[in-house]
């Protein structure tokens, strides 16, 4: 995957929990949910894809502690991590091109959380809902 590349060339750490060769009886649920296990355990960040890049959300976000976000653009990537704090990233593969996921991917890793009063109390509402 080209992911792996991207991250390589900036110099960027990570561990692949993915599948290492194609396998069609592969689920992405399986797969987002392992890394949205681990982003959650280890406090990280996590990036997951799939054809629309809203199944792997839909799976990512059932995890305790993950807040995902499909993003699509630079700015949905920048407004994501700045307001949301997302820390798992899911993406498209079949409706959005390389490059622009290339530039999202970039935008996640490097982009702080504002840590705005207000997005800080949304973020607790729902880590306060998660516990129920």
């Amino acid at each position: 995957m080209k992911i792996k590349e991207w991250l390589e060339v900036w110099g960027e750490d990570y561990v692949d929990l993915g599948s290492s060769k194609y396998n069609p009886e592969d689920d992405y649920s399986d797969i987002a949910l392992k890394v949205s296990e681990k982003t959650a355990v280890d406090r990280g960040k996590g990036i997951v894809i799939c054809s629309s890049g809203i199944g792997v959300c839909v799976a990512a976000n059932k995890v305790r502690g993950v807040r995902a976000g499909l993003c699509t653009n630079k700015k949905q990537a920048r407004l994501a991590r700045e307001d949301d704090d997302i820390n798992v990233l899911c993406l498209s593969a079949d409706y959005v091109t390389d490059l622009v996921n290339k530039n999202i991917v970039k935008i996640f890793l490097t982009t702080k959380f504002s840590s705005e009063e207000r997005h800080i109390r949304r973020i607790k509402k729902i880590k306060t809902y998660e516990k129920f």
